[in-house]
């Protein structure tokens, strides 16, 4: 029965419409795989040279055991979005004598085949094989991998259980990455270390290596709740998500903005009842990290901002780029229907701009706590947040405008190429390039203050322009409505 479910995959892959795209994209995204699986490679075969280099003077299996757990922490969140949940078009089956058993072990098997269940035996089986091997013994060898084999079972059905479930319950999709963003904190500021605890556990596998069976039986605990869970609601995700309560039609923060405030109350039910729309959303709480990676003591204490000017644009504004860029497309499903309802184009375009204040609001609060690194670090917010709320928001809109193609909201967005053309890629240029350009003249003076002056102004004019820029937006999108609502009917 699993032959009989790849064939009908196989078929419906080569009679899709859209099959040449998908193919294109396939291969563009399978270069990409290559070039990561040859680096996963050239890092685990060269492991103790590179800790050797980067962590001069201290024992190489020490290291290694610190950062195992830290890796597997990092790719959890990755994972919660970038991992598609393993779908199949089981309508068709419904009516047939199929048991749940055997559609559910498709669906697990075929979820073992990811590219982020590849990369890590490629990263820590050679080292553990090699290193471990030749230093504890071929068992201890042997449980290393089987520890490793474990966390990423273990990982894999995680994401998928907690993907499931919050199907019906957002709190589930955020939690796992409010914990890892926590734990990152936690470790950034020494107060719990993930690296001190990873290695403990390591060190005490070498002691006992029986006691890798412990991820083991986590991964094979994992596997059963995924599984059960999946046998009882096997059909949640193909068809339609039930609502025992109610929803609440009101949002009453919006109430106070009028008619805008109904279109964006209208919007923000659109992002939070769709698979697409959610995770470009929850993408910019994801970044919340970013600082960690960009934010160096060094360049704070030498005022460098313009070295960490990218990283604040991007993290303060991520969810107007990863949702405003598909801004029309979001509704083509039922773009016709706009346009011939009584619906003042003015308003519309208003509302996206209310959208776009509050997401990047609300995350540039949450960033706040970079405050604790630096007060620096909270003047470089500000520019950024004035710069995104004011120009970056009509940057975003026009070039929405220009974008015709469809998107099926319904899908993941990891690794989902639907309706992204060259509009996309062309967006991320003047979004990044205008502050660093407003930046540089002052940047080369030594005035880094000034620089950050300069573009927290520069957004404070442009967003008190904004009447200005909503008629040249209404303008621009009265004349380009045809072209779009033509190109979402293809």
């Amino acid at each position: 029965m699993l032959s009989t479910f790849l064939n009908h995959q196989w078929k419906d892959f080569w009679r899709s419409r859209n099959k040449a795209g998908s193919i294109a994209a396939n291969i563009l995204l399978g270069f990409f795989m290559l070039y990561f699986l040859v680096v996963a490679i050239g890092v685990g075969f060269w492991m103790a040279m590179i800790i050797g280099k980067a962590f001069p003077g201290q024992n190489v299996i020490t290291v290694f055991n610190g950062f195992i757990l830290y890796y597997f922490l990092f790719d959890l969140a990755v994972r919660t979005q970038m991992q598609e949940l393993p779908t199949l078009s089981i309508v068709p089956y419904l009516h047939l004598n199929i048991p749940k058993k055997t559609i559910v072990n498709f669906l697990n098997i075929k979820s073992l085949f990811s590219f982020f269940n590849l990369l890590p035996l490629f990263i820590f089986i050679p080292f553990s094989v090699i290193k471990i091997g030749s230093t504890y013994g071929a068992i201890t060898s042997l449980m290393y991998v089987l520890s490793v084999f474990s966390l990423i079972i273990f990982n894999n059905y995680l994401v998928l259980y907690l993907k499931r479930k919050s199907i019906n319950n957002f709190a589930y999709f955020i939690s796992i990455i409010g914990v890892v963003v926590a734990l990152a904190a936690l470790d950034y500021y020494k107060i719990i270390s993930v690296r001190s605890a990873s290695n403990f556990i390591f060190v005490q596998i070498t002691n006992y290596p029986f006691l890798a069976l412990i991820f083991t039986l986590a991964a094979g605990l994992i596997f059963v709740l995924n599984s059960t869970y999946l046998r009882a609601n096997l059909y949640t995700e193909e068809l339609s998500t039930k609502d025992d309560k109610k929803a609440s039609t009101d949002y009453a923060f919006l109430n106070r903005f009028g008619r805008v405030g109904e279109l964006a109350a209208l919007e923000l039910k659109l992002i939070l009842r769709h698979k697409r729309s959610r995770s470009s959303i929850l993408m910019g709480f994801a970044f919340l990290a970013y600082g960690f990676i960009f934010y160096k003591d060094k360049m704070i204490a030498n005022d460098e901002f313009g070295k960490m000017l990218f990283a604040a644009v991007f993290m303060t504004g991520i969810s107007i780029v990863s949702y405003g860029q598909f801004m029309f497309a979001w509704q083509s499903t039922h773009f016709d229907g706009l346009l011939v309802n009584k619906i003042d184009f003015k308003n519309f375009i208003k509302a996206k701009f209310l959208l776009f204040t509050i997401s990047c609001t609300i995350i540039t609060v949450l960033a706040s706590f970079y405050g604790f690194m630096s007060y620096k670090l909270l003047l470089l917010h500000l520019a950024a947040y004035l710069y995104n709320i004011g120009f970056a928001t009509v940057i975003v809109l026009y070039f929405a405008t220009l974008n015709y193609k469809r998107l099926d909201i319904t899908k993941s967005a990891s690794f989902n190429w639907q309706g992204v053309g060259a509009t996309q890629w062309i967006l991320g240029l003047p979004f990044i390039l205008i502050p660093i350009l407003i930046y540089v003249p002052f940047g080369i003076m030594n005035k880094p203050y000034y620089g950050l002056v300069a573009i927290g102004l520069f957004g404070l004019i442009t967003l008190l322009m904004r009447n200005f820029w909503i008629n040249l937006l209404v303008k621009k999108f009265e004349k380009q409505r045809y072209k779009i609502a033509e190109g979402f009917r293809e």
